[in-house]
């Protein structure tokens, strides 16, 4: 049994026609109180059930607050197990405690979700993979990277010449392992943030510290998740992209910041064309003008948010990758694996391991 918030409704109905199995009558709106009201038109008692919905912008909490409310009438209407689908985790860039007072919202999030009464939680490369230990129930967090070699191969012009590149030291890990699987070779460009602390400082009145020297050993390390908080400056500290096709791989795009920083340091360095393949894009609507002047060739996410408007106001620059089928995929598995039928007078178990989505040569 499947239903949706208002998040991905297109999404969800690939998802389902994939499966062959319809969804679940849901009405979702508000009061004029601006209270979420959610109306499931089916009975769901002793239902293995998947909520998919993927909280996005403009309306993260909205949608967050929708997820719980379904998931919560599920369990009050006896639902036998509840999925909570999200293939985007809302929050996960708030994921530690980076500096004085900082909430670990992320964490909250799990909270909430098995408050409210999820058994399972299945969601899409995680910002950081400690989030799976949030939680108390299990969590399957797919990957998009063999989607992503899919679409190397089939849409990139002299892919087998091309050079994986992460943005940044954070995203190393996971553009090493696209570069192993395609056997290409891997570049990383370092991220220099000098922060601005001269307006808080003076409201304190306390005398502005200079910046700490590149090498030094005081002063935190930690970035901060707002593009903006700092003046950054890049540079290709690995690699040689000169005359090859650069591919530059992250896990979210929000503001463009990063990949335009990324973009133009691979320019400078002779790269011939620059692909952008990010897992999630939020791409703010406040950017959506500034997105289309890029310095990429395209610009790839996946559909675990919806992109169909932002298609259009990219004029052709913003292209998407399909995950329906490894989410269907996923569900299929969860309902199967414990699940019996009776076939010529023998009981037959149907037991598949999710763990077979994580191999890059499934699909």
């Amino acid at each position: 049994m499947h239903q949706t918030g208002n998040s991905i409704k297109l999404l969800t109905e690939q998802i389902a026609a994939r499966l062959g199995i319809p969804l679940t009558p849901c009405h979702v709106s508000k009061f004029l109180s601006l209270e979420t009201s959610v109306q499931i038109h089916s009975s769901v008692r002793d239902e293995d059930v998947f909520i998919i919905q993927s909280p996005s912008p403009p309306a993260i909490n909205d949608h967050l607050m929708e997820l719980l409310i379904m998931i919560s009438a599920c369990k009050t209407a006896s639902a036998k197990r509840i999925t909570a689908v999200i293939p985007c985790y809302p929050y996960a860039r708030q994921d530690k405690k980076d500096k004085s007072r900082a909430p670990i919202t992320a964490k909250l999030v799990a909270n909430l979700l098995a408050v409210a009464g999820a058994d399972h939680v299945i969601t899409m490369d995680l910002h950081a993979s400690q989030i799976q230990g949030f939680f108390d129930i299990p969590v399957d967090n797919l990957f998009s990277e063999p989607s992503m070699m899919t679409y190397i191969k089939q849409e990139i012009p002299d892919w087998k010449n091309a050079i994986i590149v992460s943005p940044d030291a954070g995203g190393a890990k996971r553009a090493t392992a696209l570069a192993d699987q395609l056997n290409l070779d891997f570049a990383l460009i370092n991220r220099k943030r000098r922060r601005d602390l001269s307006a808080s400082m003076s409201q304190l009145h306390i005398p502005t510290v200079p910046p700490t020297p590149a090498g030094s050993d005081s002063g935190s390390t930690e970035d901060s998740d707002n593009e903006h908080a700092a003046d950054d400056k890049m540079e290709l500290l690995v690699g040689d992209v000169r005359g090859r096709v650069a591919i530059l791989i992250d896990d979210m795009i929000d503001t463009g910041h990063t990949v335009r920083l990324a973009a133009g340091v691979l320019q400078e360095s002779g790269a011939k064309e620059v692909y952008a393949l990010i897992s999630h894009g939020l791409l703010s609507e406040a950017t959506m003008e500034t997105l289309k002047d890029l310095p990429v060739k395209n610009l790839i996410v996946t559909n675990s948010i919806d992109q169909t408007e932002r298609e259009q106001a990219c004029g052709g620059l913003l292209h998407t990758i399909d995950i329906a089928p490894v989410l269907a995929e996923s569900i299929r598995r969860t309902h199967n694996g414990g699940e019996s039928d009776v076939a010529k007078e023998k009981l037959i178990l149907y037991r598949e391991s999710i763990s077979a989505l994580f191999r890059p040569d499934y699909f």
